[in-house]
């Protein structure tokens, strides 16, 4: 008799706790229960419209449980990331989809269970993958029972994370496909030219080649000495600097600074001529003795004299604590001395290393997953222990929970990093002061507190052109190591290596995390702390949202395109940050090989315009056009819940309903804003057609009221040629029909001939047929004065009397033509017809 299936349990920790068993794909009992065939290593590639441009499956795992939801589904491995599809829905699974280089660590571990009573095993075991990100997530796998599929995708995680170059990374197998990458060195001079008020000059590659953006000012000039990066490896081809120290000086002073890095401007203030410089530490070694002219003058010559003749005060700000600046100097470091350089000020900022920052990176994700609503062992903080209570079963519990997210001092060290760049800031707004910041290398404390110092003092840094500006300044060309501190391969080769264990194991981050079925390590083969890797990068940008959060009114920008911006980043899947410094990407070939990051942003925003999520809502730049100086009560930083909680407490991690309602309704306004344009252009569009039938009116009006004088001068010349047909005897009778009736009265006592005559007939030769009966055809003919001759009489005989002989003579020679006006009316008859007439030669009267 086969053997019971168990209830399905709370948490895969804890069987003993449970509710009734789930049915279905998405169960945890069904698939460890069933007995299925192996699944073969064949790589199906039907569906995969899901895959990005080059993107290939290497393996793929079936039947596969997202622990943290409890949903089934398929888990592939490509070449760009671990790609999670839900069984049900065949969508992507967010949770379970990380790309490989956001991945951090993944290891093996394998849970015991006991068995419920009278079950023939003793115990069960799951078979899990763990995966831990670098973007604040932990989600685990769970793998059929007689499969290989879970060392199946280990494997090919293994082989898909270790790469031996960096060209075998995806950004350059995808190639720049439409995001093409300019070379960052024509935006980096632009920026200078900006920052040195040459903003009308323009930077091109052929201005680069043949070094001539060496521009300059009354104070500051670009300096092309590093152009080979021969001076400093990590440093940019152009740097400003003081327009009174040569290049002999500048490449004298490097000597004097940590890695070459000397004392540069990254900003300078347009008005009072204040600077902000960076560079790394002095080495002034163990006994702080060593001194160097040209540093010194270098760094005298940021501080230029004010407008009334003083000089202008120097701040040395020195990231790190006191104690480490003074145990560096066992190495060769150190830290200045305000004797060494005039009218200067030391202060220590006390800011932690990158090893600091890893380890509290670390403690607040596993506070997050073990708090969490969908932790990766399966619970939700609201049934540990079984309480239905936050955090736990009692209060004790609950105030650990604050406690440990205390203990990881993250925000204590966020607070650390803003409390300083608004210093700073403070100092170059309030005070008109130099500031020279520097930690140890000058690329990491430094980079976080000069460019959000940077960020503070400029508005124009708080747009998506200046942040673009600003991240490329002062951490891609001043040569921030994202391969190591991100944890990607450098030119060299070498990478940051990933922890894989294989464990039969328990999570030990938590008291409360442990159960019955715990997990075991069997082995590390490596230490998480023997790299470089840390979230410096990461931390500065929460530090960005810290101050878009304090000021919302100030930033064209919004958390969400921050934490895209920071996915792109962690994802390595374009080539902006790759490698350590320009050098390196130059000798790589990133540009032309890698697409880019900001045109791919820049092209999702413009497909929903000012109505994209990246946008922020709220951004006025007229309410903060000058400098953001928070005040230290200001300082006080939360979580991040669109970064830090996104994954632990999806529902939390919303921006909230007040921001998205508001999205929705500048949506809703931009759609009504676009049909009120498109309703004002249909009114002009019927005003125009208003007036243009206006104007044909007009015409219409003037058209009519010509006519009708014409009308009103042609019944005066009708009335005038009724009147001179009467005088000559005849009566006109006119129909309805058109037809004139003619009455010519020879003898009063006679009735009078009648002769009709149509308009509609006419006859060829202007002739009628002579008999007894014949009709008397009369036309009217009107001459306008141009065609008449100088004599009334012989105007009318040479052109419209018909009654001229072929002499020239006249048949009616003592016959007087009417004349009305301009016009001159005659009569044409038929001549055969008059000489019938008895008209006597006086019948007309002479004048």
């Amino acid at each position: 008799m086969a053997a019971p299936r168990p209830r399905r349990s709370v948490s895969i920790r804890d069987p003993s706790e449970g509710c009734e068993r789930l049915d279905g794909a998405g169960c945890w009992d069904a698939l460890e229960w069933t007995k299925i065939e192996p699944v073969t290593r064949s790589v199906s590639h039907v569906n995969l419209e899901f895959l990005l441009e080059a993107e290939r499956v290497v393996e793929e795992g079936h039947g596969v449980v997202l622990v943290n939801t409890d949903e089934a589904g398929t888990l592939f491995v490509t070449n760009f990331r671990l790609l999670f599809l839900s069984e049900g829905t065949r969508n992507i699974v967010p949770l379970g989809t990380i790309p490989l280089a956001t991945i951090e660590k993944f290891n093996k571990m394998v849970v015991k269970i006991q068995s419920v009573p009278r079950q023939t095993d003793k115990s069960s075991s799951r078979r899990l993958l763990q995966i831990i990100g670098k973007d604040m997530r932990i989600i685990v796998f769970g793998f059929r029972p007689r499969t290989k599929q879970r060392r199946v995708i280990f494997d090919a995680l293994s082989s898909c994370t270790k790469l031996a170059r960096i060209w075998d990374l995806y950004a350059f197998t995808c190639g720049q496909s439409k995001f093409s990458n300019p070379n960052p060195k024509v935006r980096l001079l632009n920026e200078y030219f900006r920052l040195l008020g040459k903003g009308f000059h323009r930077a091109s590659m052929s201005m680069i080649e043949d070094e001539s953006f060496t521009l300059s000012n009354d104070l500051w000039r670009i300096s092309d000495t590093n152009s080979n990066y021969t001076m400093c490896q990590s440093y940019p081809f152009a740097l400003i600097v003081p327009k009174d120290i040569s290049d002999e000086e500048v490449i004298q002073a490097s000597t004097f600074r940590a890695r070459c890095r000397i004392p540069v401007v990254s900003w300078c203030h347009p008005g009072t001529g204040a600077v902000l410089a960076r560079s790394s530490q002095p080495l002034v070694g163990l006994m702080m003795n060593m001194r160097s002219n040209a540093d010194e003058k270098l760094v005298t010559a940021l501080c230029t004299q004010l407008v009334g003749g003083s000089r202008r005060k120097l701040y040395i700000a020195d990231a790190r604590p006191r104690k480490n600046a003074l145990a560096n100097g066992a190495m060769g470091g150190g830290s200045e001395s305000s004797s060494n350089y005039l009218q200067s000020e030391i202060v220590f900022f006390g800011i932690d290393n990158i090893h600091a920052m890893r380890e509290s990176f670390a403690r607040l994700r596993d506070c997050l997953d073990t708090h969490g609503a969908a932790s990766s062992d399966g619970m939700s903080s609201f049934l540990r222990h079984g309480g239905w209570t936050w955090g736990g079963g009692n209060l004790s519990s609950m105030s650990a929970s604050v406690s440990t997210l205390g203990d990881s001092g993250w925000l204590i060290h966020v607070q650390s990093v803003l409390a300083g760049s608004a210093w700073i800031a403070a100092r170059v707004a309030l005070e008109s002061a130099s500031v020279l910041v520097h930690c140890s290398d000058g690329w990491d404390r430094t980079s976080q507190l000069v460019s959000l110092a940077n960020l503070m003092l400029d508005p124009y840094y708080r747009t998506f052109t200046g942040f673009q500006a600003l991240v490329e300044k002062d951490w891609l060309a001043f040569g921030h190591p994202f391969s190591d501190r991100v944890g990607m391969p450098s030119i060299s080769g070498t990478s940051f290596e990933l922890t894989r264990q294989s464990s039969t194991g328990s999570f030990s981050s938590s008291p409360m995390r442990q159960s019955s079925g715990s997990f075991t390590p069997q082995a590390s083969n490596s230490s998480h702390a023997q790299n470089n890797y840390s979230p410096i990068f990461l931390q500065w940008v929460d530090c960005v949202s810290q101050l878009l959060r304090m000021y919302p009114f100030a930033f064209e920008f919004s958390s969400t395109f921050l934490v895209d911006f920071l996915d792109c980043v962690l994802s390595c899947r374009f080539g902006n940050f790759l490698c350590n410094s320009e050098k390196e990407r130059q000798q790589c070939g990133v540009y032309e090989a890698c697409g880019c990051l900001w045109a791919y942003l820049a092209d999702l925003r413009s497909l929903e315009e000012s109505s994209h999520a990246h946008y922020n809502l709220f951004y006025d730049p007229l309410k903060h056009n000058g400098p953001l100086l928070p005040p230290a009560a200001a300082l006080a930083p939360i979580l991040w819940p669109q970064f830090h909680l996104r994954w632990a407490c999806p529902s939390e991690s919303e921006a909230g309903e007040l921001e998205a309602e508001c999205r929705n309704m500048a949506i809703k306004f931009s759609e009504l804003q676009k049909a009120k344009e498109v309703a004002e252009m249909k009114a002009k569009e019927y005003s125009v057609a208003m007036e243009t039938l206006n104007a044909e009116l007009r015409n219409e009006k003037q058209v009519s009221s010509s006519a009708l004088n014409l009308a009103k001068r042609a019944s005066k010349e009708s009335a005038a040629t009724k009147r001179a047909i009467q005088s000559m005897g005849w009566r006109v009778n006119f129909t309805k029909g058109g037809d004139c009736t003619v009455d010519v009265e020879s003898n009063p006592t006679e009735s009078p001939p009648k002769f009709m005559h149509s308009p509609h007939r006419r006859e060829s030769d202007g002739m009628v047929a002579r008999n007894d009966k014949s009709d008397l055809s009369v036309s009217i003919t009107v001459v306008s004065d141009d065609v008449v001759s100088s004599s009334p009489l012989g105007r009318v005989c040479e052109t419209l009397c018909p009654l001229r002989t072929r002499d020239g003579g006249c048949h009616w020679p003592d016959a007087v033509c009417a004349q009305r006006g301009s016009q001159f009316v005659g009569l044409k008859a038929n001549f055969d017809a008059f000489d019938q007439l008895s008209i006597y030669d006086g019948y007309f009267q002479s004048e």
